[in-house]
């Protein structure tokens, strides 16, 4: 492991424990050159997902990316960082063990979608807006008569 801050190649680590969750391994590191000290998280991958946009172009899945379109639709809400982490890493694992090695974006939404309506109602609203992309103010007013109903 490269150290970040002279890039020298000669790391050490120093601890190493799991995470809360157990899926993801923390390690403290020391670097033999410069003695600076620094963080790396090791994850688990068990196969490579590409997705596959609605235009037809395929990327690969970038977990990074779902953690923030989760995290800003959790912004101010009460919910703990940790809680965010397991929630997306359950995205993940269920795309992993899907045996799939191509998922359509909207399957990807889709799980968002129903774990966020589990998670908090808001978030959940917020995140449906951009999804479905809603254009005025009556797209939410229909969109939370159907969630009231049970509908979406």
């Amino acid at each position: 492991m490269r150290c970040p801050f002279c890039m020298n190649e000669d790391t050490q680590v120093k601890d190493s424990r799991p995470t809360e969750d157990g899926s993801v391994i923390r390690r403290r590191r020391l670097c033999n050159s410069c003695d600076a000290r620094f963080t790396t998280f090791e994850r688990v991958q068990l196969r490579e997902i590409i997705v596959l946009k609605k235009s037809g172009k395929k990327f690969p899945f970038d977990r990074e990316k779902l953690a923030r379109s989760v995290a800003i639709a959790l912004r101010k809400r009460e919910i703990d960082q940790d809680e965010i982490d397991r929630f997306v890493s359950k995205i993940v694992r269920g795309l992993e063990s899907s045996g799939e090695s191509e998922v359509e974006t909207t399957k990807i939404g889709q799980m968002v979608m129903e774990g966020l309506r589990e998670l908090d109602d808001v978030a959940f609203v917020r995140y449906a807006s951009v999804y479905k992309n809603f254009t005025e103010a009556r797209d939410f007013e229909k969109f939370l008569g159907e969630m009231e109903s049970g509908k979406s």
